[in-house]
């Protein structure tokens, strides 16, 4: 329980039914923090560099390019004419001279050259202010020596994401510069300085150059290794065609089943092999500037401009998943590398347990400590229990004296903080009779786990919630949805759906990041790296997430059933960012919270078209001339069906859009408080309360917030007002008749819900990037026991086959939309794999029965026939070397990927598309049960753990026949003699590629005291015996009769 110390922090805990005059707090003043909505700008922004454009001497706004009239302010503009392509970014028609610029190779000579240097300079006489280039990065120009210097933009890119992001090294910007100034220095322009008392202008420049340029660069694979990579994947296509013509047209009569149903199998693995394959055609890696990423949004003296993030933090039951755990993953969201008052934390308990609810007002208070010990040494990972366990030299690069004394103290703290949690789970083993009763004396309100309210309750963030330096510390809180029996909850779609409304309600911070209650921040600037994508000027409205890769704690040095995951996460994902960008993996992504809304991304601006004066304005249909466009619904518009009103989403494209007199006007007054933060314009483009609340739901709060793409609240809300509205869009009867899991949020219809959120999201036109920082962003843990790492493989798996039974099967939904064909494939991939499965297991049993039968899939084998089957195996491997160098993947995760895919095939997918058939078309629901045994106690004792499962009894028969398979071939052919040997060598070849793939599967049923369960072996036994008594009748020992039966003659022969 709280100490009372602590109560101070709690603030008291809001709850609520689903009638909305049901909520019970005992504190109305527990802050909330405002942040207020940020005002639109009402000015033209550049599309390069995202600076405003600025007016001309005129007065008229700068136009860089007459034709499409595509935003450039004047630096870009100058930029790109002298060091860039010389042509608009979206149109790429060739920049016309404006006056006042300096003249480039290729302008037309009737324009007179008004200056000849290098760069546009002004009189130093003229200058009449001196700007401050580090304060206000929307000047645009930087005083050196007394001369004006545009200020330099990055390269431009155009309106194409994928389009290369030419970027410099701050190297190499001294280099250029240097030039430059050097030339004007001979020409007599600059004046050297004698007394170096212009260092600091000089740094003041570069400083500016760099926060000016991108803020990430995209990586291609280099093309010596990529190259031959993509040209083996085309021979090896070839080589499979020529592979199918002769299997086809070349049937063994003599064992016509079995040649029939290994061509099936084999075309099958075709065809996932290139639904596999060509996803991975465009791999690219990505990097980031997290040092521009200051320079822009974090100036010296001013308050940081970077956006805030809501993190969601998921759990269940915390007995299953311990609390310190989720402790530790609290407390690195806590202390990460970013702003204090842009950073909450909501922990969402679906299990309603008083042991979380305890567990976090102790890592409350325990934070008040912890993080200001992070952020003043700097400590990776920021995780405690990961940290002090860490066997690093904790003082490399440690120069404070207080260090080692801190240390200690903080170690001695957290092992005191381990021992508080440790004393609250002993307690919850045994719930009292009466229920759990809260430190006040009032009963727990989760008591009964599928009928309670919701329960809001904010820890930190409030007023007086200080870490022990007197500093703020980030937001962190309770949230525990409303149950109540006859509803559909969702699982944990739904519970994350329940975050996103409280936040929105709450904060409103424009990006979401969701981490697993057991995956904890492990670089504490991984928050940074994803805004190097989603503020990106150019890029980031398009972005619908930003995923990074999954590593894991605890896994032993070979990782034996490929637990990793290293050629997904290092090979496919890198090839989807070439594309439109990875799947959701369903933690570690920061999300575009307009996104999740169903809002589709903003659109590029099109490109105006040519028109010619040469025809006749009759025919301008037919020669290409300017035709009247078809109206289209975009973006909210098409979403809600409205015809008459044009959304704020499109007023934010940077179009100008009125409405039509005709069209249906609302009362704001409906809508309450909640739009009070807007002005006439922006009221006037808003829709209708009706359609608002038949697709968000009854809440006005909520709705408000979701027309505000730079997060906030509306002004004036008090807290109390917050936390009453927030308890009301957690009640269980919310979500009815919405489109909540259906367009909007997390989609429901599968247990893996992170695979229909990305790809509902892809369909609608955003792309999503993924980020591979060096130090691995987040770190998890993972089953590392042969049983548990199936039943997760079979989740998942079962996840795909409900998908693909579903109308959102990407095999026939979104064809209207804008996924990419090979995104699709990918997609395609992912939700037909378990399929695999049924062909797996008939062409591992094809070995036994061929060695059984002396029958055999292939017939006799000709020289071209030879020459196909040997070239398909060398491209095989050629293809999986080359992926490994472009990679970097070590060839033994490549082989454990491999083998886990045939065991994983075997057992946990095969069971997935039976139990997957039944429940989506009978309704019956399967569980396979796991039961723990004994475990060992030293490091990785749990691989060694072993469960007993029915996913355990399909492998295991396939190596028990296949064993015995090889020991009656080799018999037949001792017996037989030396012409045996050679038929019995493909078949040979074909068993032990099957035992040698199930061969960890056997270590782990063995364990390490190789003491295999009675069931186990008594199952497998049987089924083989059975399978072996239907196909087997063979002597070996005898040796066989080849010529005619002769019969022995009698007495009278």
């Amino acid at each position: 329980m709280p100490t009372p110390h602590q109560q101070a922090a709690m603030a008291g805990l809001y709850t609520g039914s689903h009638g909305r005059h049901a909520q019970h707090g005992t504190d109305e003043d527990d802050g909330v923090v405002q942040t207020h909505a940020n005002a639109t700008s009402k000015s033209k922004t550049c599309n390069i560099c995202g600076d405003e454009i600025d007016l001309k001497e005129n007065g008229e706004m700068f136009v860089a390019c007459h034709v499409c009239g595509f935003p450039v302010c004047q630096p870009c503009y100058d930029y790109e004419r002298a060091e860039g392509q010389q042509s608009c970014p979206q149109c790429h028609t060739r920049y016309k001279r404006h006056k006042g610029c300096r003249r480039v190779e290729g302008d037309e000579e009737d324009v007179e050259d008004e200056f000849e240097d290098d760069f546009q300079l002004k009189n130093p006489t003229h200058q009449t202010s001196e700007h401050n280039v580090i304060g206000d990065y929307s000047h645009h120009e930087i005083h050196i020596n007394g001369g004006a210097i545009p200020s330099v933009a990055g390269s431009v890119t155009g309106k194409d994401f994928d389009g290369e992001k030419e970027a410099y090294t701050s190297e190499e910007w001294k280099e250029r510069v240097e030039k430059w100034k050097t030339r004007q220095e001979k020409r007599g322009l600059v004046t050297k300085p004698e007394d170096g008392g212009n260092d600091q202008d000089d740094d003041d420049y570069f400083r500016v150059a760099e926060a000016r340029q991108p803020l990430w660069r995209k990586v291609p694979i280099p093309s010596r290794l990529i190259s031959p990579y993509r040209i083996v994947i085309v021979i090896r296509l070839v080589i499979l065609c020529f592979f199918f013509h002769f299997r086809i047209l070349t049937p063994a009569y003599d064992a016509f089943p079995l040649w029939l149903i290994s061509v099936i199998c084999e075309i099958w693995f075709g065809v996932s092999w290139i639904l596999d394959q060509f996803p991975k055609w465009l791999p690219i890696t990505r990097e980031t500037y997290l040092d521009r990423l200051a320079l822009r949004f974090e100036r010296e003296g001013e308050p940081s401009k970077l956006l805030p993030v809501d993190f969601f933090v998921s759990s269940v039951d915390p007995l299953k998943e311990p609390p310190i755990i989720t402790a530790n993953t609290v407390l690195s969201i806590l202390s990460v590398d970013y702003p204090v008052e842009k950073v909450s934390c909501y922990v969402s308990d679906d299990g309603a347990s008083m042991l979380l609810f305890d567990a976090l007002a102790e890592t409350a208070e325990f934070a008040r400590r912890w993080v200001p010990f992070c952020k003043k040494y700097s400590i990776e990972p920021r995780a405690p229990e990961f940290y002090f366990s860490e066997k690093i030299d904790y003082l490399k690069d440690k120069v404070q004296p207080t260090f080692v004394k801190d240390r200690r103290a903080m170690k001695r703290e957290y092992e005191e903080f381990k021992v508080r949690i440790n004393a609250l789970v002993s307690k919850a083993q045994k719930k009292p009779e009466e229920g759990w009763v809260m430190q006040d004396g009032t009963p727990w309100p989760g008591n009964n786990t599928r009928d309670h309210p919701g329960m809001i309750q904010v820890y930190l963030g409030a007023e007086g919630a200080l870490d022990i330096e007197g500093k703020e510390l980030p937001r962190l809180v309770y949230v525990s949805r409303e149950k109540r029996p006859g509803y559909q909850h969702h699982k944990k779609a739904g519970a994350m759906n329940a975050l996103i409304r409280v936040s929105a309600v709450l904060t409103n911070a424009p990006f979401m990041l969701n981490l697993d209650c057991d995956h904890y921040v492990n670089n504490s600037k991984a928050v940074r790296e994803a805004m190097c994508f989603l503020m990106d000027p150019q890029v980031g409205k398009k972005l619908c997430y930003v995923q990074f890769p999954q590593r894991f704690d605890g896994i032993d040095r070979h990782d034996r059933y490929a637990n990793r995951n290293v050629v997904f996460f290092d090979i496919n994902m890198k090839g989807l960012d070439g594309i439109q960008g990875p799947v959701y993996v369903g933690t570690g992504c920061v999300f575009n919270r307009q996104a999740l809304y169903g809002y589709d991304p903003p659109a590029s601006e099109k490109r105006a078209k040519m028109t010619c004066d040469c025809w006749p304005k009759w025919c301008c249909c037919c020669c290409g001339g300017p035709r009247k466009p078809k109206s289209k619904k975009k973006g909210l518009k098409a979403l809600l069906g409205l015809g008459g009103l044009y959304s704020k989403k499109k007023k934010m494209m940077g179009k100008q859009y009125t409405r039509k007199a005709s069209g249906p006007a609302f009362d704001l007054e409906e809508i309450e408080e909640g739009f009070e933060g807007y002005d006439d314009l922006e009221k006037s483009s808003l829709m209708s309360q009706k359609n608002f609340e038949k697709r968000f739901g009854m809440s006005p709060v909520f709705i408000a917030s979701t027309l505000m793409e730079e997060g906030g609240r509306p002004e004036g809300s008090s807290p109390t007002a917050l936390i009453k509205e927030a308890i009301h869009v957690i009640s269980c009867g919310y979500e009815e008749k919405t489109e909540w899991g259906k367009e909007l949020g997390w989609i429901y219809g599968s247990i893996t819900e992170d695979i229909l959120t990305g790809f509902k999201m892809h369909c609608r036109g955003w792309r999503s990037v993924y980020c591979t920082p060096k130090r691995a962003a987040f770190k998890g843990s993972a089953p590392i026991n042969l049983s548990d790492r199936l039943h997760q493989v079979l989740r998942w798996a079962l996840g795909s086959v409900e998908i693909f039974l579903s109308r959102h099967c990407p095999l026939w939904y979104g064809y209207g939309g804008k996924l990419k064909w090979l995104e699709r494939l990918a997609y395609i991939n992912t939700i037909v794999y378990p399929f695999t499965s049924i062909a797996l297991v008939a062409y591992c049993t094809l070995p036994a029965v061929c060695l059984l039968t002396g029958k055999f899939i292939v017939p006799t084998l000709n020289n071209l026939a030879s020459i196909w089957f040997i070239a398909l195996f060398i491209s095989i491997i050629a293809t999986g070397v080359l992926e490994l160098r472009w990679s970097g993947v070590s060839i033994e995760d490549w082989w454990r990927n491999e083998q886990f895919w045939v065991i994983g095939g075997v057992s946990a997918h095969l069971f997935a598309v039976f139990q997957g058939l039944l429940k989506v078309l009978a309704g019956v629901d399967t569980n396979f049960t796991v039961t723990s045994k004994t475990a060992d106690d030293s490091e990785f004792g749990e691989l060694y753990l072993f469960k007993w499962t029915t996913l355990l009894i399909p492998p295991t028969t396939l190596i028990i026949i296949n064993i015995v398979g090889v020991v009656a071939g080799i018999s037949g052919a001792i017996n037989n003699g030396y012409g045996s040997w050679g038929p019995l060598f493909g078949k040979l070849f074909f068993a032990f590629w099957v035992i040698v793939h199930l061969y960890p599967f056997l270590k782990g049923l063995m364990g390490r005291q190789n003491r295999t369960p009675t069931i186990v072996v008594l199952w497998s036994i049987l089924l083989a015996s059975i399978f072996s008594l239907v196909w087997v009748r063979i002597d070996p020992f005898l040796p066989k009769q080849t010529g005619p039966i002769l019969k022995q003659c009698g007495v009278d022969c």
